[in-house]
Order: structure tokens, then C-alpha cells, then sequence
């Protein structure tokens, strides 16, 4: 698999993959695709890519019928080549962090759209428990979902375009915000204990040496 940033014509192939199989339940584009990966790459668990995989199309009876092996195969590596990259982004270079916001131009002029992004953040969160987020952090995910959720569009329309500004300026620190917090609660938690080796086929009898090194026989050790 390749490293680094896609380039912009890997970015537009995926764009035209998730238009091609996309869906109204789907992720409808990278901007989309950006925000749900930085949400899955931030939150307080890891999620298996074949829950998340599947919530990015909209769920399991959405899955697309691809065309080819090859333009899945495709389509996966530079998806897991994207989110290589945010986590390095995230983790160690933050500066360099920018969430991949859409554009549109109006009247000769071009504006920052953050509602794919946003929209897709918060798919990323749903795939999660946020539930322990505390009070104090919660404003940073306001911030995001502020414009990832419809039932804010009517707050948003009230908005002076000082505000509004302000409000799509806040998205980028309230990203790094959560992962910072998040990635040092994970720090914080005891690790597992090892797990005790299984070797299928391998049957161990009571008087054998006990697989964990203990130097016990079985029977004595992790039998009981």
C-alpha cells in the first residue's frame, strides 16, 4: 500500500466511486468520506472496518455490486490510504491536519462548504460510544455538529456571516480537540492482561508443561 496523501486524482476517483454506487442512505462524497474517517480515527474506541465499511454505504443491503475485483480492490486501498493519513495528520502533525471541506462558487465567488464533512463526522461518532464525552469537551462536538445535524439549519440561518465564519473556523481546532482528548483516555487505561496462547489442532494434556511458561504442568497451572 502506498503512504502519504491521496493525490487529486485519486481524490476524484473515489469521489466519482461513491457517486457511482452511492445511495440517500450512503456517504455521498469525500468531503463525507474525510469527516467520518477523522470521527472513527478520534473517538474512544476502534471500530472493525467491517462495521464501519458497511455504515459508510448505508448499511448491509447497500453494499455495492462493484463493476470488478480491481476497482474494489481499488476503492479499498485508497480509502485506507486516506485514513493512514488523518491518523498521521492527527497524531503526529496536527499542523498539518485540515479537514478536507468541499467548495462552491456563487456569483464569481468561492465559499468553504462544511456540511458533508460535518454530516460525516457525526456518522463516524454514531459508529462509537460518546456517551462518557464530558461536559467540558462537549462543546467541541457541538461545534461540529452544529453543521452535521439538519435540526441545526434553522440556528445556522439566523447567523450573521461573522458568525457564520467563526462557526466553520471552530471545526478544525474542535476536531483535534476531541482526538487529543479521547487518544489520552485510551492512554490512561490499564492494559489487558495477556491472554494465555491457543494453538488450534494442539491438544495439551494435564501433565505437559503449561503453555503460559509458568514451568507448571498443566493440570497445575491454567487448567484450574
Amino acid at each position: 500500500m502506498n503512504h502519504g496523501p491521496l493525490t487529486e486524482k485519486e481524490l476524484n476517483w473515489l469521489e466519482e466511486m461513491l457517486e457511482k454506487y452511492g445511495t440517500e442512505h450512503s456517504v455521498v462524497d469525500v468531503a463525507e468520506l474525510d469527516g467520518m474517517l477523522t470521527a472513527l480515527l478520534s473517538g474512544p474506541n476502534d471500530i472493525e472496518p467491517s462495521a464501519w465499511l458497511v455504515a459508510m454505504w448505508g448499511g448491509q443491503k447497500y453494499i455495492p455490486k462493484w463493476s470488478s475485483e480491481r476497482e474494489m480492490d481499488r476503492f479499498m486501498t485508497l480509502t485506507f490510504q486516506h485514513m493512514n493519513d488523518i491518523a498521521e495528520r492527527l497524531s503526529e502533525f496536527p499542523d498539518q491536519f485540515d479537514p478536507l471541506f468541499g467548495t462552491r462558487e456563487m456569483e464569481g465567488q468561492e465559499f468553504t462548504v462544511v456540511e458533508e464533512w460535518c454530516f460525516g463526522y457525526m456518522r463516524g461518532v454514531a459508529q462509537d460510544d460518546w456517551s462518557a464525552l464530558p461536559e467540558a469537551q462537549q462543546p467541541a462536538l457541538d461545534a461540529i455538529a452544529l453543521h452535521g445535524s439538519e435540526e441545526n439549519f434553522a440556528q445556522l440561518d439566523g447567523f450573521t456571516p461573522e458568525q457564520f465564519e467563526a462557526s466553520i473556523a471552530a471545526i478544525r481546532p474542535a476536531a483535534l480537540q476531541l482526538h487529543d482528548y479521547w487518544q489520552e483516555q485510551r492512554l490512561s487505561q490499564p492494559e489487558p492482561a495477556p491472554q494465555v496462547p491457543y494453538f488450534a489442532g494442539e491438544k495439551i494434556g494435564r501433565n505437559d508443561p503449561c503453555p503460559c511458561g509458568s514451568g507448571k504442568k498443566y493440570k497445575q497451572c491454567c487448567m484450574k
